[in-house]
This record gives structure tokens, sequence and C-alpha cells, in this order.
């Protein structure tokens, strides 16, 4: 199979950000780490069997990021994930699993305990071998999150003076200086004076931790609009990341359904797989869901979503967009502010990744760029009808 390219901003080619792979295939192993050698601005450190082993290397290795396999023996993933972490709290983990419920449970448990993303893995050895897509999207992944755990590493020692006592920051804690930076070149807009009646969330890499926090605060929200969730994700681990969201909010939440009515009080996720709109039909607004193809690389993909719900609710619309690699999401919140509608972006400290919602604040259609933990109190007050 051709290699694919993939052009990110990198690291320095001199300092490479160093790749552990842990995985008990050999397969896969070998394949991950060609894959990676390929890269100039990548560098494996470790290729092992197990978890045990990974523990037992890791000071030697040194890694930035770790692509951690969940069913090994002697110490499975979920296992060795603490375990890791503890030995560097900055290291990026990305949890990878074949599409089955158990694996999806435990992947979102694992993302819960501080891996910070995750990647299916094809049914079998043959199809890692042979999907181009595993191949873009694992290493665009290791690119995006080694290079933000070294941006994140340079501003703690920029910011502590060397000898002086730290404690290192986890490269998804907040980083003042990230959100300072990005913020100079942001215009934002004026908030319309409508409340809105329709809250609409797009997510990615970062996403399911972003959205079971977000939502757990929202139920003032919940109680009185629909809800509609784009997480680029796929079939299964949707399933459960609805279940999540369910309990997370205390609100009911499930995988959109073709045809279903959008009511006030309910979550809706879009299905792994499949692109989720919504329609006007004898009045009523309800889901729509489609196979087309892929819409930047994304099914589901939120620029669908919101372009939709701009044509069905204009002005009504509050969307969202979180942590996420990419830039979906920014044609559809452009429909929502030019159908009157108003969007928020989260900021660059708290973001996993600031693409999707970086591409949206420097598109000039957000009239706002908050953290995370301050998006949740500003929709309430906005549902409330609490104008700027």
């Amino acid at each position: 199979m051709s290699s694919v390219a993939i052009n990110l901003a990198p690291a320095s080619i001199a300092d490479p950000i160093r790749v552990m792979v842990v995985d008990d295939a050999i397969i896969v192993r070998g394949l991950i780490s060609r894959w990676v050698d390929i890269e100039p601005e990548l560098k494996i450190v470790g290729s092992l069997r197990t978890g045990r082993e990974a523990v037992e290397q890791f000071e030697r290795a040194d890694p930035d990021v770790v692509v951690l396999d969940i069913d090994m023996p002697e110490l499975d993933g979920i296992t060795a994930l603490p375990l890791l972490l503890a030995k560097k709290r900055d290291l990026m983990v990305i949890m990878a699993s074949t599409l089955t419920r158990h694996n999806a449970e435990i992947t979102l448990k694992a993302l819960s305990l501080g891996a910070t993303d995750y990647i299916p893995k094809p049914e079998t050895k043959g199809g890692v071998t042979t999907s181009p897509t595993f191949h873009r999207e694992l290493i665009e992944k290791i690119k995006h999150l080694g290079a933000r755990r070294r941006r994140v590493a340079a501003l703690v020692r920029e910011r502590v003076p060397p000898g002086a006592a730290r404690d290192v920051a986890r490269a998804d804690a907040p980083a003042p200086h990230l959100a300072g930076h990005a913020a100079a070149s942001i215009k934002l807009r004026h908030f319309t004076s409508m409340p809105p009646r329709v809250l609409l969330i797009g997510s990615s890499t970062g996403g399911p931790q972003a959205l079971n926090l977000l939502i757990a605060k929202l139920d003032k929200v919940i109680d009185h609009a629909p809800v509609l969730i784009t997480q680029h994700m796929p079939p299964t681990f949707t399933t459960i990341l609805a279940e999540h969201l369910a309990r997370a909010s205390g609100r009911q939440a499930a995988e959109a359904v073709d045809g279903e009515a959008v009511v006030a009080g309910r979550i809706y996720v879009a299905p792994g797989g499949k692109h989720m709109r919504v329609a006007r039909r004898n009045g009523a607004a309800v889901i729509t869901l489609d196979d087309s193809p892929p819409i930047k690389f994304c099914k589901p993909a939120v620029d669908p979503l919101f372009s939709s719900a701009a044509e069905v609710w204009g002005a009504w619309n509050l969307g969202v967009i979180l942590t996420g690699m990419g830039s979906d999401g920014t044609h559809g919140a452009t429909d929502i502010v030019a159908a009157g509608g108003d969007v928020i972006a989260q900021d660059e400290a708290s973001s996993v990744v600031w693409g999707m919602p970086g591409a949206a604040a420097h598109a000039g259609v957000c009239a706002a760029v908050l953290p995370l933990d301050q998006i949740a109190p500003k929709i309430v007050r906005l549902f409330l009808g609490d104008r700027p």
C-alpha cells in the first residue's frame, strides 16, 4: 500500500515526536512502526507486545505519544493506562480498539481515565494493512497530539523558572498563553437579540470528555430545548456515547432515528456512519439520516447538521463547536450565522486539538470563544434570555 502523506505543522525534524506502539499483534506493530518511520517528524522509540513491557521500558523509551491496544496478554490496555500516565502526566495516549460494544465501553472508560484519544482498528489484521483511512487518521492524530504536548511543555518551561518547584501541566490543562495568542487574531460577532431555542454541538478529538462535562451542566437548557450532537465517531461507539450522556445529564439521550420528531427535553446523537440532518415535514422538525459520502473525511460530519438546522430553525439556533481536528463545522456555522443564529467555539487552551473550533473562530463566525468550563454557564444564560 502506498504511504499517505500528512502535511501538518510538525515538531522540529531535529527533535522528532517520540512514539511507542503497544499491541500484541506483530503485524500491527510492524505496520504502524513503518508508517511512523516514514514521517521525518516522528520516531519510533518502542514497539512492544504487552502493557507490562510498555510500563517496564517506559523510562528508557521516554515517548511523547503511546498507541495502546486494549486486548493484550499479561497487562491489558485499560490496566496499563494509569501506570503509564503516572510516569508522565502529560503523556498522549491513543487507545486502539476494534468496533465491538465491549471495546467501545472500555475505550470511553479509558478516555475518562486520562487517555487523550482513540482510533478504531479494522476488524481484521488484513484490514489494518489495507485501510488508507486507518493509516491517515492514526498518523494525523499522532502528529497533532504530539505537537500539542510539545507546545504545552514549552509553555510550562517558560512560565516556571529553572530549578523552581513545579507541577507539570497535563497537555489538556488550561494554558492562558495559548488563549491570549489565539485571541489576538480573532474578531468576534455580537450575539443576536433573540434567545436560542435549539442547541447544536459538534466535536471530534477530545469531544467525548468535553461533551460529558458540558452536558452535565445543561439541565435547565435540555428541559426546554432539543440538543443535537454530532461527534466524529464510528458505529457502536456513538451508541455508548449516548448512554454516557444520558447518565451525565439525567435526561433522555440516544442515537437519532430517521424520521423521529425533534422535541425539547431530548439529546439526539448522530449515529456513527450516518450524516444527521433535520428537515421540516408537515410543519414539524424531524431527524433525517443518510448514507452519503464522508465530508472532510468525516461521517457523521458536523456541517450537514448545522446547515440543515439553519434552514429549519433560522435564528433559533445556537451552535457550539468543541475540540477536534480539521475544520468540519465552519461551513455550517457560517450558515447558522447567516440565518440569524449564534455560534460559540471552545478556546485553544482547553481544547485537546484546536482545529475545528479554531477554524470557526478565525472565520469570524463566533460570538464567543470560551474555555470549556465557561461554555455551559454561557449557554444557560443565553437560553434564559440574558443578552450581552
